[in-house]
């Protein structure tokens, strides 16, 4: 068996028996799927709690001395009733009974969040007859809370040679002293990149509610078109800019060996989904890959008459956020005027005293500033190679009566980045989604 498939299913693909029947379906359905990777129990609907936001809670109440019996019992009820629909013979409520036991003895807070993962994985190997490994064993990571990658990728490879089948949990590993550390949240996404680049797969399957990433914003386009393919980069772009669906880490450690990721819908298997190709992949592409934005920025435009032939002028406006702790999104500049763009809620009420120290330590002819602003990046590697994209963007601007009030395009020519208010920014999208689709 040369041909390895990774699969990692989210919180929605396992959230009660009926689900577990679907992804035993899509598993057995190709035998290259070797290695599963569970997220925690999701919502089954709109009223319903996530196990890990519960475990969470219980934790919460737990290390104030509370009694969180009440919320355990729903996080205990969950479990029981997934093995009940499934007919499986296991202790689950002995599982349980430890753990809980655990949390009112001071268990750590990632200790208690990376159980809701431990028991789905429990469960689901149970269900297909595989191997458990308890991630813990494999997943490492320093004293620090540092994800330490060599260790990981050897412990990966040696676990898991000779092992035919195997279900890991996501979302959590452990540290030097054997203490459970988990990543941030949706972090099952990376566990699966993970075991992807330690067992050198061939796909990473990433299994969730979505068939795969959409050009634009559902909640803002009609049914907008899938996104077929797309690169690792394409997809740093498009995240950085808002858009969800896989955790932004994950790509990191498949991107290395040039792994595909393969964004399916467990709902409908049916679908092909959208495939995250190697930056490298050749690709006949003539349009954009995809929409995404955010709303919410100040703008404070800079205006000085020589500033390029002061040498540190721009190190002294970088130095006035880096004190003040604000992130600078970017930096468009022209020749006398430089325009620093940050997020509203991070300057907020320090806006006043960012100018002045401006002020005080550049000595400039004019300072203004502008909030109100939303951020749209159009993404396409075709960009470069094809003529008239950005006439077709801005002309769909103009006729939707819309005022750009600012352009930024990268030197890799990968997106060019639009600067609206924020009251144009819905009409915006869908006037640029319009214009190519």
């Amino acid at each position: 068996m040369d041909n390895i498939i990774v699969v990692k299913f989210g919180g929605s693909s396992l959230a009660n028996g009926a689900q577990f029947k679907k992804v035993k379906e899509i598993i057995t359905a190709d035998k290259r799927r070797r290695f599963i990777i569970p997220s925690a129990p999701g919502k089954r609907n709109g009223k319903d709690h996530k196990v890990t936001d519960l475990l969470y809670m219980c934790h919460q109440l737990a290390s104030h001395g509370l009694n969180f019996e009440e919320v355990f019992k729903i996080i205990k009820d969950r479990y029981v009733e997934i093995c009940r629909e499934l007919n499986l013979e296991i202790d689950i409520e002995g599982y349980l009974n430890e753990i809980k036991n655990n949390i009112r003895d001071g268990a750590s807070r990632d200790y208690t969040a990376s159980r809701g993962e431990y028991l789905n994985g429990i469960i689901l190997a149970n269900y297909l007859g595989f191997k458990f490994i308890d991630a813990k064993e494999i997943i490492s990571f320093n004293n620090d809370g540092i994800f330490n990658e060599a260790d990981t990728e050897k412990k990966v490879r040696e676990r898991l040679k000779d092992i035919d089948y195997a279900v890991i949990p996501g979302f959590y590993g452990a540290n030097k002293n054997d203490e459970i550390v988990t990543f941030s949240r949706g972090g099952s996404d990376i566990t699966g990149s993970i075991i992807a680049n330690g067992v050198k797969a061939d796909i990473y399957e990433n299994w969730t509610d979505v068939s795969g990433f959409l050009v634009a914003d559902p909640n803002i386009i009609k049914n907008p078109n899938p996104m077929e393919i797309v690169t690792y980069k394409e997809l740093r772009e498009l995240s950085y800019m808002g858009a969800s669906v896989l955790h932004e880490e994950a790509i990191f450690p498949v991107r290395k060996y040039g792994i595909p990721i393969n964004i399916r819908n467990t709902n409908i298997p049916g679908d092909k989904g959208t495939m995250i190709v190697n930056d490298a992949t050749p690709v006949n592409f003539k349009g954009i890959t995809g929409i995404s934005g955010k709303k919410d920025f100040t703008v404070i435009s800079i205006e000085k008459t020589l500033m390029t032939s002061e040498k540190d002028f721009f190190r002294k406006v970088i130095s006035v956020f880096e004190t003040n702790d604000i992130s600078i999104e970017h930096m468009p500049s022209s020749i006398d005027s430089i325009s620093v763009v940050v997020p509203t809620p991070e300057i907020g009420s320090k806006l006043k005293k960012v100018i002045e120290e401006i002020r005080i330590l550049c000595n400039p002819d004019n300072i203004e500033a502008y909030s109100d602003m939303a951020l749209i990046a159009v993404v396409g590697r075709g960009m470069i190679r094809t003529k008239g994209i950005s006439a077709r963007i801005f002309t769909a601007l103009g006729k939707a009566e819309i005022n750009t009030r600012m352009i930024i395009q990268g030197s890799s020519e990968l997106n060019i980045i639009i600067g609206v208010e924020n009251e144009d920014f819905e009409k915006a999208i869908e006037a640029i989604y319009r214009a190519f689709y």
